[in-house]
């Protein structure tokens, strides 16, 4: 991988991390400081399910930024690698599913405060967003598979050049 590509890629991580952490603490603050009294039940629980779904994509890129640095080093190809692609495998599926927990809360919040109702369309539309995810995950599952047929390739490639070499 150029190194210009690696090196832009980390400057991508790093602004988005940057960003993520003040999301989390605009979240958590303007909750509390945007309303006169103590809020609510459901604003809270959107406020928690925010701030962990960040905490997610900050695994994810993390997670990232670790396998980049294996690409350049080239060992990306090893059984090192695994760790981090089920880490982002793992947040990816807890974001899918603080995603539905958002479908519900929103459905429960339906009939928990009257005149301030979510449209059952938006609710459809947010548990269809929480099948993407999982399917995002799933794809990082598959593609998981097929690092783990080219380090099995990469190490029966060694074996039979060092069996080569032994031979010349």
């Amino acid at each position: 991988m150029n190194a210009w590509v690696v090196r832009a890629l980390r400057a991508v991580i790093a602004a988005a991390m940057a960003g993520s952490v003040v999301v989390q603490v605009a979240m958590v603050s303007l909750l509390w400081l945007d309303t006169d009294e103590a809020p609510t039940t459901f604003p809270v629980l959107l406020v928690i399910i925010g701030v962990l779904g960040v905490a997610t994509l900050q695994v994810v890129a993390i997670c990232i930024w670790r396998l980049v640095t294996m690409v350049s080093r080239g060992t990306v190809f090893s059984h090192g690698a695994f760790r981090y692609v089920d880490l982002v495998i793992g947040a990816l599926s807890t974001a899918a599913a603080l995603v539905l927990a958002v479908a519900v809360v929103a459905r429960f919040a339906n009939h928990a405060t009257p005149g301030d109702e979510v449209a059952p369309g938006l609710v459809g539309l947010v548990t269809g967003l929480a099948i993407v995810v999982a399917g995002v995950a799933l794809v990082v599952y598959v593609m998981r598979a097929l690092l783990a047929q080219a380090v099995e390739l990469d190490s029966t490639a060694s074996h039979l050049q060092s069996e080569l070499d032994e031979v010349i």
